[in-house]
């Protein structure tokens, strides 16, 4: 099936829509609750929605203290310190612009490519990409301007945006072709929860006090914006191919701002709008690779870009 055929589009759509509004869920559940017993709740949420999926598909999680052990590591990088370092930033940061923020791994995954010598496909369409998407950065924050947007939420986007990256890195040497996808993704979940729990206690982040919108929000954020979108995402890249998929993640932040502004009444001045703008092409331009057979490693269980181009 292309992608241009309806029920693909549908499917994309309703995906996008979850995985998108994922950053307004967040900041209200912020209204009632710190960063850290979000990330908790959503991840103990998710894990739970991908253990009744594998069931349901006939996986197993997996066995061996090798294998858990390098799930650990991803779900670290990929779940509990990425969804904390979102919650502390949308503190202070709209959602909008965090969602812009998520996309900008795949930059930060070209740059530790490089760094470690797997990127070796680098043309100059990819590196002004990548010159772009970080002049797009600057753009949004404006760090010389005192009006900017710069300050410790915006460095915790960031560092999300490289502990994803970071991730995706890890994983596509030592997860990939580890078990079923579902049962995997379960696996990392339940592991992200533990390692979340463990920083309660030193969760000093003020909040509100407790509401029926904080509650109901992170409901949703763990149960549809965690779990049901890896079961969707796992699906479209099965039916459809990792193409349909991957387009996906550019529509992202548009959902996440679309959301911010018309839900929270968020507003983006010209110099935002227009850093978005430079951002995502910046990231286009980085995942331009002439040959067609590159791979593709599905990681929908980081919430991010669902697919993210291996060299």
């Amino acid at each position: 099936m292309s992608i241009g055929a309806p029920g693909t589009l549908v499917r994309m759509g309703v995906l996008a829509l979850l995985w998108g509004s994922g950053f307004l869920w967040i900041k209200l559940a912020l209204t009632g609750l710190p960063p850290v017993q979000v990330t908790v709740i959503r991840c103990a949420l998710g894990a739970a929605v991908l253990l009744v999926l594998s069931r349901w598909a006939g996986q197993r999680l997996p066995r061996g203290r090798r294998i858990w052990g390098r799930l650990l590591v991803a779900a670290f990088f990929c779940n509990a310190l990425p969804f904390a370092l979102f919650g502390i930033g949308e503190l202070t940061v709209d959602s909008g612009v965090a969602g812009v923020m998520n996309a900008t791994t795949p930059l930060w995954s070209l740059l530790i490519g490089i760094g470690i010598g797997t990127e070796r496909r680098i043309t100059m369409i990819r590196a002004g990409g990548l010159v772009l998407g970080f002049a797009g950065i600057l753009l949004i924050f404006a760090p010389w301007q005192k009006s900017g947007l710069f300050g410790w939420g915006t460095l915790a986007l960031l560092g999300a945006g490289i502990s994803y990256a970071v991730a995706f890195a890890y994983m596509g040497r030592k997860l990939v072709g580890e078990g079923g996808p579902i049962a995997i993704s379960a696996a990392q979940l339940l592991t992200a929860t533990g390692l979340s729990a463990l920083a309660l206690p030193f969760d000093a982040t003020p909040a509100g006090p407790p509401n029926l919108t904080a509650l109901i929000a992170v409901v949703v954020l763990g149960i549809f914006g965690t779990g049901v979108t890896f079961y969707l995402n796992y699906r479209l890249i099965a039916d459809e191919g990792p193409t349909s998929a991957a387009t996906v993640g550019y529509l992202l932040p548009v959902v996440s701002v679309a959301l911010g502004a018309i839900v929270l009444g968020e507003e983006l001045g010209p110099r935002v709008l227009a850093g978005m703008a430079v951002v995502l092409l910046g990231v286009a331009l980085t995942r331009y690779v002439r040959s067609s057979a590159s791979k593709s490693i599905s990681s929908p269980s980081c919430q991010l870009s669902p697919s993210v181009s291996r060299s």
